[in-house]
C-alpha cells in the first residue's frame, strides 16, 4: 500500500463527489485509528462520523500543504483547508497536524490543532463537528 498524506486523504474523503466514504476510510486510516483535534480525542468511528458531517455541510473544497514532513513513521503537516458550503459561504482553516503511520502506510494517530483563518465564526468548529 501506498503510504498516504493529507492531501490524498481529504480529496478522497471530502473533495471527491460520490466518493465512497467508507472505502476512503479504509485505504487511508488504520483500524485502530485515534485523532485528537483541539484536544477533544476520538475513534474511528467517531471520525467516521465526522466526514459524515463534513460531507452533508460543504459543497466544494479544497487542501493546500504548505509544509510537509516525514521521518519514518512520522508525518507532520501544516496546511489549509478552504471549505465551500452548501449555502455559498466560504471558510478558511489553518492546520498543524502531527501523526503516526501503521506499518501499511494509513494513519493510525492524527493529533491536530485548527485555527479559522477567514470565514463565519460558526465555522470555528468545523475540525471536530459530528
Amino acid at each position: 500500500m501506498t503510504t498516504t498524506d493529507i492531501t490524498r486523504a481529504l480529496n478522497d474523503l471530502l473533495f471527491t463527489p460520490g466518493g465512497d466514504l467508507a472505502a476512503a476510510v479504509e485505504r487511508h486510516f488504520a483500524p485502530d485509528y485515534r485523532q485528537r483535534t483541539n484536544g477533544v480525542w476520538s475513534d474511528r468511528e467517531g471520525f467516521v462520523q465526522h466526514m459524515t458531517r463534513l460531507r452533508s455541510l460543504i459543497s466544494d473544497g479544497r487542501v493546500e500543504v504548505h509544509d510537509e514532513l516525514r521521518d519514518g513513521p512520522r508525518y507532520a503537516d501544516r496546511h489549509t483547508v478552504t471549505l465551500t458550503h452548501h449555502d455559498g459561504r466560504v471558510s478558511v482553516t489553518e492546520v498543524y497536524l502531527f501523526a503516526e503511520l501503521a506499518a501499511d502506510g494509513r494513519f493510525l494517530r492524527v493529533e491536530e490543532t485548527t485555527l479559522l483563518v477567514s470565514g463565519h465564526t460558526d465555522h470555528r468548529d468545523l475540525g471536530s463537528v459530528k
